[in-house]
């Protein structure tokens, strides 16, 4: 087992962090989803590839690897179809597309992923899906359909014929999501149904998102702890709230080394990877909301403005938290493969 980063990793952490702190700064967040970044995202970083297969133009690199980007993604609250594309991502793994993953690591094609299984029928798929994060952003949707042959993933154009897409209003403001109607849209075959696997990969990536939304809400805070003065003292020196830090902290150390055991699993060890899956979620899904959330309560009246990031990474930190289904439902899976 490995939870500590290694040097290749942790130089891939320093080049994502260096480019997102210039590339997209937290005043910019508000603007939403740039193109332009996400070009020079996978440009000049590959991230779109990293788990991409070599031979399909990727890096060939594991989930350990995705998760020290997505931790940095999340801490800068990096709009746009990342996430989505990692989820999508993830599924091609199990069902190869050469045509697909190649668009994926040239950033050609921003992709995204939906759970609910429409129906399929000669070549097309029919059905509505409530919310597909990024639905607005994103080129191509992979799904699952269910047909006379069986359960398939099939890869749906989102501009094409047969496709009506409708953004949301959604609490997170820095990544939208869409209502997409699906009548006898063209849907490409990629393969049958992987029956087990994607949705515990998927619970990592975004448990290393919300680590990094965690980190950074949480440097926030201490930064402005040391600056602010209340009746004379520094308000980091009051008791009450140097204890909320240190337990904002402990929070963040746990939920490290969850993240890194959960991708270490989903890389080295499959077997392990179903508890460490639900483990991820089931912590760092509700502890990531209970750290943006106290770190909005103790910058006080200025954090409840619509001027200020705090309520930012609270949202987010709230979206995140129910995006693959809230933590009592990862708790109860946690719980059945434990047999308790």
């Amino acid at each position: 087992m490995k939870l500590v980063l290694s040097e290749e990793q942790r130089q891939l952490r320093d080049a994502v962090r260096g480019f997102l702190r210039t590339a997209s700064p937290l005043p910019k967040v508000r603007d939403g989803y740039d193109p332009q970044v996400y070009a020079r995202l996978n440009g000049e970083l590959g991230l779109a590839g990293l788990i991409i297969p070599e031979e399909h133009g990727g890096a060939g690199a594991g989930l350990a690897e995705l998760a020290v980007a997505l931790e940095e993604t999340g801490a800068a609250l990096l709009p746009g179809p990342f996430l989505a594309t990692s989820f999508a991502a993830i599924a091609l793994r199990a069902v190869p597309d050469k045509e697909l993953m190649t668009g994926i690591a040239e950033g050609r094609i921003a992709a995204t992923l939906a759970e609910a299984e429409l129906s399929h029928d000669d070549g097309t798929v029919s059905g509505t899906l409530a919310q597909v994060l990024s639905g607005m952003d994103a080129d191509v949707l992979v799904v699952p359909a269910r047909g006379g042959d069986g359960p398939v993933m099939v890869a749906v154009e989102l501009a094409g014929p047969g496709v009506t897409r409708s953004a949301l209003d959604t609490l997170d403001l820095t990544r939208g999501q869409a209502r997409v109607a699906l009548e006898g849209a063209p849907a490409r075959v990629l393969g049958p149904r992987p029956e087990s696997g994607i949705g515990d990969r998927l619970c990592v990536a975004l448990a290393a998102e919300q680590l990094g939304v965690m980190r950074a809400a949480l440097e926030a805070i201490v930064a402005y702890a040391k600056i602010r003065v209340a009746f004379g003292r520094y308000i980091g020196s009051y008791q009450g709230v140097k204890h909320k830090l240190a337990d904002m902290h402990c929070k963040l150390e746990q939920a490290e080394s969850i993240v890194r055991y959960a991708a270490w699993a989903a890389d080295e060890a499959p077997e392990e990877l179903p508890g460490a899956a639900a483990l991820a979620q089931a912590y760092v899904g509700r502890t990531c909301f209970e750290v943006a959330r106290d770190h909005l309560l103790l910058f006080g009246g200025v954090g409840f403005t619509w001027e200020h990031d705090a309520h930012l990474f609270y949202k987010r930190a709230k979206a995140d938290e129910v995006l693959l289904g809230p933590p009592r439902v990862h708790r109860a899976r946690l719980a059945h493969l434990l047999e308790l």
